[in-house]
């Protein structure tokens, strides 16, 4: 990951934590029920989330209390408007925006010396049954402060009124008991620590739990997919939901998709792209084997292309060209089909979420596609970032200085 980190194409937006707020990060975790890290110093994305600590855990989703369950920890208002690198779900992180946006001034004062943890809600205690996805509806966002701060609050006001009561400010003791109470926590008279609960309504989304799935209910009829091919098979037995369900990899999903009005191709108008070019010079790289030039070189130079593309064995080269191919015969015939000419997957990338669906769907379904056909290596960055790096690290290391390329000139 070192050449992604140079490039700031990983992870460049997290926040160092040290000193203090590790303390109250670990308060957090307690009073989330979960244990503390042994770590000094560590980073946090938006949503309070720690590759640091997710390593020393051994658990990516180190937050959530089961499945059911996440959770999210506020220790500094520099977390607005950051990135949730491991979102579970993909409406995490407009959960995020709006809890700044609504009690944003409260956070920064709040943060000045205590820690908010998050409990999202859903009303779902555990999942049992794949389709339980389903009645993910609305959200209620609690917020709870490290140390009981807000009860602290109230009884520094209780201590207050009883010295402002008869004789009682001649009271030692009662002084004594005010100046403890200040020293410690500080004057919280006038400080405004009320987090009231927020309720977020979903629509359509992804989520991580049963090994990943798309819910998409704001169509036709509601479309479940799932990642994991044995929660698939496990969903397909539950008859209570009227919906449609299928594997990432049916053929028949692209279909469904395509009669339902969410994507749609047009191979003669991508073909002009450069999305088309980032797809066409990807595949092509995966076919390139034991090669005289770095193949970065190879993809960048027209000429290294050709000759590199005309000792490729047919079958390979047929494939890599296949679009072109099928377009050409199309000028000559229209009794060609285009699953005999282009390659499946191929074809797959070349797909776009309808363009009349409003931009919050189109980045779902943009994350869908990419995770049908990985061959966009820019799209796949940009919607799937964890999918990406994993793939990033097997790669040779030419064909990975042309993706960091591609991303960071967003060609």
């Amino acid at each position: 990951m070192d050449k992604l980190k140079q490039a700031n194409l990983y992870r460049s937006e997290l926040i160092p934590i040290s000193g203090k707020l590790v303390e109250r990060y670990n308060k957090c975790l307690v009073k989330l029920g979960f244990t503390k890290t042994k770590l000094k110093t560590f980073h946090i994305d938006g949503i309070g989330w720690s590759p640091e600590i997710a390593k020393e855990k051994e658990d990516k989703y180190y937050l959530n209390n089961g499945e059911a369950n996440p959770h999210g920890i506020i220790i500094s208002p520099l977390q607005k408007g950051k990135p949730v690198y491991l979102a579970f779900h993909t409406f995490d992180r407009d959960l995020m925006k709006f809890v700044f946006k609504t009690h944003g001034e409260k956070i920064k004062d709040i943060t000045r010396d205590s820690a908010i943890c998050l409990d999202f809600d859903q009303g779902i205690d555990a999942f049992y049954e794949p389709l339980d996805v389903l009645k993910y509806n609305t959200v209620s966002i609690h917020f709870h402060l490290i140390d009981n701060l807000e009860k602290t609050q109230e009884e520094q006001l209780e201590l207050v009124k009883t010295f402002n009561r008869d004789n009682n400010f001649i009271d030692e003791t009662l002084h004594q008991k005010l100046l403890d109470s200040a020293k410690k926590h500080g004057d919280l008279r006038f400080r405004d620590l009320d987090l009231h609960e927020l309720q977020y309504t979903t629509d359509s989304f992804y989520t991580r739990s049963f090994g990943g799935v798309y819910i998409l209910r704001d169509f036709i009829t509601p479309i479940v997919i799932f990642e994991d091919e044995t929660w698939h098979k496990e969903a397909i037995k539950d008859t209570n939901y009227e919906v449609l369900i299928y594997h990432i990899q049916q053929t028949e999903l692209m279909v469904k998709l395509r009669d339902h009005v969410i994507i749609e191709y047009d191979l003669e108008k991508v073909i002009k792209t450069k999305r088309y070019e980032r797809i066409k010079k990807f595949e092509m790289s995966l076919h390139l084997k034991k090669t005289q030039h770095p193949i970065k070189d190879i993809l960048n130079d027209p000429i290294l292309y050709k000759s590199y593309l005309n000792k490729l064995d047919i079958k390979s080269r047929k494939k890599v060209m296949s679009v072109e191919r099928y377009l050409e015969k199309l000028e000559t015939s229209n009794q060609y089909k285009i699953a005999d000419i282009v390659d499946l997957k191929l074809f797959e990338a070349l797909h776009q979420p309808h363009s009349s669906l409003d931009a919050k769907h189109q980045d779902l379904i943009w994350m869908l596609l990419v995770n049908i056909s990985q061959k966009d290596v820019l799209y796949w960055y940009w919607y799937d970032k964890e999918a990406f790096y994993d793939s990033f690290e097997k790669w040779n290391d030419s064909l990975k200085e042309w993706a960091i390329e591609t991303i960071s000139n967003n060609i």
